[in-house]
């Protein structure tokens, strides 16, 4: 079964420290990411960020009540040639949702599909990774609009607005 030419990027990063989360890839170990994937079947781009998310490293978004905020960027980029046998053939590209996820405090992910993981500051995570989306999302948001700006205020304020539906939905 060929992959959906149809992913998400989540860059997992640190309020605290200010630093990125990337992950070494089993398949190609130059290669340094933040966490990806194929959205599935009738799977929403949120969906599958919180599956990759939990899938990847460990952290459930969900039952901890995190905050994954949906920059509403989409971007088509070629994929490597030495990964496109994944997809069916003649697929070139693909479409990616972008995410940002927050933590107050670094963690050890629990890695089940990289071989390794560093914390990093963000413009030496934007250097680490061959992705030029990856590069792109970690610039833009976290880089050139550092999180004492807007960015951490409009995280916030999407995490405020999740608690406060949970508690109206008496799942508080």
């Amino acid at each position: 079964m060929y992959k959906n030419p149809h992913s998400v990027l989540v860059v997992i990063f640190c309020y605290s420290t200010q630093r990125v989360l990337m992950l070494q890839r089993q398949d190609d170990l130059t290669f340094w990411q933040s966490v990806t994937g194929s959205l599935a079947l009738n799977e929403s781009p949120r969906e599958t960020a919180i599956r990759e998310v939990k899938e990847e490293v460990g952290i459930d978004i969900q039952s901890e009540s995190l905050a994954l905020f949906d920059c509403e960027e989409r971007i088509a980029f070629e994929i490597f040639p030495h990964f496109r046998y994944k997809y069916a053939p003649n697929v070139t590209h693909c479409l990616e949702h972008w995410f940002l996820l927050g933590l107050a405090e670094e963690r050890i992910p629990h890695l089940t599909e990289h071989v390794a993981f560093q914390w990093l500051p963000a413009d030496q995570a934007a250097i680490l990774t061959k992705s030029w989306n990856n590069r792109a999302l970690i610039e833009k948001y976290l880089v050139k609009q550092p999180l004492d700006s807007g960015i951490l205020q409009r995280i916030t304020n999407e995490y405020n607005y999740l608690i406060k539906k949970e508690i109206e939905n008496g799942r508080s």
